[in-house]
């Protein structure tokens, strides 16, 4: 296997174990380009600091790795990058072990440095309606937008899972759209009439006009899978028309999805499964929603409250 485009220079330097576990990763844990790119650069850079202090791998020991999160903090390295960082070597270490290329975790002792508890950016439900009724459905892209927009807030779809779609991932019979998450883990989600409406008008006479020759739900101008990138843009170009001041992201539509469906009623569990979160510890981020409306209904409800 070629790591090559994994690389940020030339100077980066690669181990046969590093390899394989790369190799690994890929073939039986299915992950993303994206994400085999950031393994790929966190376990380079630490073969680099190695090479440059003359340490090697397979002697690796705790003290070593110590003086290596030294150096990361040196480079400025935050706590949240530095956690995500631990997470790529102990999945390494774990891996080697199991390879019985270590006798025991030279990471053991590593603790992930404490993060900063940091609320999910959203959309207000009055900023979602802004930016949903700019697109200009008479036109091929302005349609292509509109249903772009609806599914990220509808189904508080990933950027990466919504470049994805095929057409057959969409049933119209039952409303449901089938989304391959993280670890090509597959999950259904229902979506509103009126996502379902425009999703349809879009396929049966927006798509084809793009000339498609790929089988991806969402076509650039040269009938194209749409890239990150094109779906940034346009939310960019949105947020902007919308006058929203502060920068969103795809991303913001799925936080804002899992928000006002938490304000709507909906309990935790719920919007774990429909975000895909592996574990609801993922979904906690959103607990201060549940507490703002837990609070809310206690004023309204306990007798004593109005006392």
């Amino acid at each position: 296997m070629n790591h090559k485009k994994f690389e940020k220079s030339s100077k980066n330097v690669t181990h046969p174990w590093v390899d394989r576990y790369l190799e690994f990763v890929l073939i039986e844990k299915g992950l993303s380009e994206n994400s085999l790119s950031g393994y790929a650069d966190d376990l380079h850079s630490l073969l680099t600091f190695l090479s440059e202090k003359s340490f090697s791998l397979e002697d690796l020991s705790d003290k070593t790795l110590f003086l290596y999160l030294t150096y990361l903090r040196a480079k400025g390295l935050k706590s949240r990058s530095l956690a995500r960082h631990l997470s790529s070597l102990r999945g390494f270490f774990t891996f080697a072990v199991n390879e019985k290329w270590y006798k025991k975790d030279p990471g053991h002792l590593l603790e992930n440095p404490k993060l900063p508890k940091k609320l999910p950016e959203f959309l207000t439900k009055e900023e979602i309606s802004r930016i949903l009724a700019l697109p200009d459905t008479s036109t091929k892209l302005g349609m292509r937008d509109k249903v772009i927009l609806e599914l990220l807030y509808a189904a508080g779809l990933r950027v990466s899972e919504l470049i994805a779609m095929k057409v057959l991932d969409f049933d119209p019979q039952v409303g449901l759209l089938k989304i391959f998450g993280k670890g090509a883990k597959e999950r259904l989600i229902p979506i509103h009439y009126t996502a379902q409406e425009y999703l349809s008008q879009y396929i049966e006479f927006t798509r084809p006009s793009f000339k498609p020759v790929e089988d991806f739900m969402f076509l650039n101008r040269s009938g194209k899978g749409l890239t990150r990138q094109g779906v940034w843009k346009l939310i960019k170009k949105f947020a902007t028309l919308a006058q929203i001041k502060r920068p969103i992201s795809p991303h913001t539509f799925r936080h804002s999805f899992a928000t006002h469906l938490l304000e709507g009623g909906a309990d935790l569990r719920t919007v774990q499964l429909l975000l895909g979160h592996a574990d609801i510890s993922a979904t906690e981020i959103y607990t201060h929603v549940e507490s703002n409306r837990l609070k809310s209904l206690h004023q309204r409800y306990h007798p004593r409250s109005s006392m």
